[in-house]
């Protein structure tokens, strides 16, 4: 489990073929659980200056591997005991965002990111959402798009500071969101009268 914030911007060494090679400061030991731009991957080598994680087939499938290159955000799966300051990430990324604008706003900047219209209701205003790893809140959410508002500090010290009109990357909707969606999806199938009452029923178990 991780939590969205990044501890560190890493560099890049290599990409080829499934094995990533990252230089960082993080000390990585062999097996660990580390979130790459959102991802969980697992450390598979080790080296004087960092370490290396294999993404299968089915993890490239699912990624923007166009940000798998010069810089990266990671942050190791939390430990026992660890102070919980974001929201509860999973790692598993659920769909691929494309930028559609940025817009400076003055002392922030609102940043439209358009997705399959499918995943919109995973996807809740004033809730939490990972993108690239990075753990923010929903301001807006439209038919096939949503707005964030990014502080001048997050987009400077995170790879936002890089994105463009067109730039994709890694979404990982809210974990409730996807749980209460699943549950009342079956439920329906079941019976056609489902109340307000059966959602708080089910909303009261996370």
């Amino acid at each position: 489990m991780f939590t969205g914030l990044i501890r560190e911007i890493a560099t890049v060494k290599s990409f080829s073929g499934s094995e990533l090679s990252i230089k960082s400061k993080h000390k990585a030991k062999l097996g660990d659980s580390i979130a790459i731009n959102g991802a969980c991957l697992s450390v598979v080598k080790l080296s004087n200056d960092g370490f290396s994680v294999e993404l299968s087939p089915e993890s490239q499938k699912h990624l923007a591997l166009e940000n798998y290159k010069n810089e990266v955000h990671i942050e190791p799966a939390m430990m026992m005991g660890d102070r919980f300051e974001g929201h509860i990430v999973q790692g598993h990324i659920d769909a691929i965002g494309t930028i559609k604008e940025i817009r400076n706003s003055g002392n922030s900047f609102d940043v439209f990111i358009s997705v399959d219209k499918k995943f919109i209701p995973y996807i809740v205003p004033k809730g939490s959402i990972t993108i690239d790893g990075v753990s923010l809140t929903v301001n807006d959410v439209n038919e096939n798009d949503f707005r964030l508002t990014i502080i001048p500090i997050t987009m400077k010290e995170t790879l936002f500071k890089n994105y463009r009109k067109g730039s994709k990357v890694n979404i990982e909707t809210d974990m409730f969101a996807r749980y209460v969606s699943h549950i009342i999806s079956h439920q329906t199938k079941n019976s056609s009268n489902i109340t307000w009452d059966d959602v708080d029923s089910i909303t009261a178990r996370y």
